[in-house]
């Protein structure tokens, strides 16, 4: 009965593992009113958290209507946004308040 109870404990162990692990982070800079980088690549079916920093001096919005977010950044600041799991593809993020400013996540 002992040896069963010890298997039990393992295997929840080992199935728990993976779920307090950290989700894999990226970061992004807003520069010169341009992500850098401009594409991200990041895996499919996982939760992703992007830290988004902002090193222009006005204030942006990081958003994507593809993976539904959308955030204010002010200047000098970093703010976090987790994304997924997605399924592969490419999905546009940009900057509302510098419409020109453009990225994509890349999930594969």
């Amino acid at each position: 009965m002992r040896h069963i109870a010890w298997i039990s404990a393992l295997l929840t162990m080992v199935v728990a593992a993976p779920v307090l692990a950290d989700d894999p982070s990226v970061s992004i800079t807003l520069k010169n009113n341009e992500f850098v980088p401009d594409k991200v690549q990041i895996p499919a079916g996982v939760k992703v958290k992007l830290a988004v920093r902002n090193e222009n001096s006005t204030t942006s919005e990081f958003e994507s209507n593809q993976f539904h977010r959308e955030k204010i950044v002010t200047p000098g600041q970093e703010i976090t946004v987790f994304v997924g799991p997605l399924d592969p593809g490419s999905y546009e993020f940009f900057d509302d308040l510098h419409p020109q400013t453009r990225g994509h996540l890349v999930v594969k």
